[in-house]
């Protein structure tokens, strides 16, 4: 009778523990992953950060970068800090991020009494034109010894093309030959592939397109301009590039896995800036932008229609 009983209490304990496993949800990589995949859409479509009203500039920033991060006009942030032309901002400096009716320029006051070199300055040197190749790519050049290290090789000569790399180049600019023109820039295609994501203008949302692609296919600059900003600072960019083209538009090539020009380049529409790679990302992709006036706009506005 002893051992009947203890069989019976084995089995019902044995199926309560088994309805108790059933009642919990189970944590899965499911559920992980669609988290990941969460922060990987976030990684992706980088959006401008919530103004913090001041900024202290850091070594390897520049009035272009700070204001790109913000959202914020180039020109604006610089009136604001009675900044001049030049833009030339300093470790240290704090920036005013909104207009408060004063133009006095804030320095930071563990800022050394001698201003040190500049972190950058887009026009305190002239703009060396970038070297072409044959392919009309650029070829890689070191960054100026005021900048922080970017992620670009050192100065050697141009590895030889194969010819992979020459019908990869030749398609690309085949396929961003057409141009079209609008607020007084002629745009181009800066890359050849698809587009796997499309603007958003939505709070969150893709602030430029996306073009798929595979790793150390080429990046070409969209229009004409001069590069103010070459470097992997940016979060959620990876390696990037952002070129000046007339004052009122910027645009910018996001996850680059190699940059191959300097700031303070020219480049013409159709020059090799960089390669496309997943720097910054989940996928090998190009994230493509432009801004009006700091603004982010609908780049597919302003390319030739393909």
């Amino acid at each position: 009778m002893g051992k009947r009983l203890g069989a019976l209490s084995f089995v019902l304990m044995f199926a309560l523990l088994a309805g108790c496993g059933r009642g919990f949800a189970p944590v899965t990589d499911q559920s992980l992953g669609a988290r990941g995949a969460a922060n990987t859409q976030t990684s992706s479509r980088p959006a401008p950060l919530a103004n913090p009203g001041t900024y202290t500039v850091k070594q390897g920033d520049t009035l272009y970068s700070i204001s790109w991060r913000y959202g914020l006009d180039y020109r604006e942030v610089a009136r604001w800090n009675s900044i001049d032309q030049r833009y030339r901002i300093y470790p240290g400096q704090v920036l005013r991020l909104t207009n408060t009716g004063s133009s006095t320029t804030q320095v930071a006051a563990s800022a050394p009494a001698r201003q040190a070199a500049p972190v950058a300055s887009t026009a305190s040197r002239p703009a060396a034109p970038a070297t072409q190749t044959s392919s009309g790519s650029a070829s890689p050049r070191p960054a100026s010894a005021q900048q922080p290290p970017v992620q670009t090789p050192p100065s050697a000569p141009p590895p030889q093309t194969t010819a992979s790399t020459a019908t990869s180049t030749t398609a690309a600019s085949s396929a961003s030959a057409a141009t079209s023109t609008a607020g007084g820039v002629r745009w181009q295609w800066p890359a050849s592939g698809n587009i796997i994501r499309r603007f958003s203008d939505r709070e969150g949302g893709n602030k430029g397109v996306d073009i798929d692609g595979k790793m150390g296919d080429p990046i070409l600059a969209a229009a004409d301009g001069r590069v103010v900003y070459a470097g992997s600072g940016l979060l959620g960019y990876g390696n990037l590039v952002i070129i000046n083209h007339n004052q009122q538009f910027l645009s910018a090539y996001a996850h680059n896995s190699r940059i191959l020009v300097s700031e303070n380049d020219t480049v013409k529409a159709g020059s090799k800036i960089a390669e496309m790679g997943n720097s910054g990302t989940d996928r090998v992709q190009l994230h493509f932008e432009i801004r009006r006036d700091g603004k982010p706009v609908d780049p597919l506005t302003y390319l030739p229609r393909r």
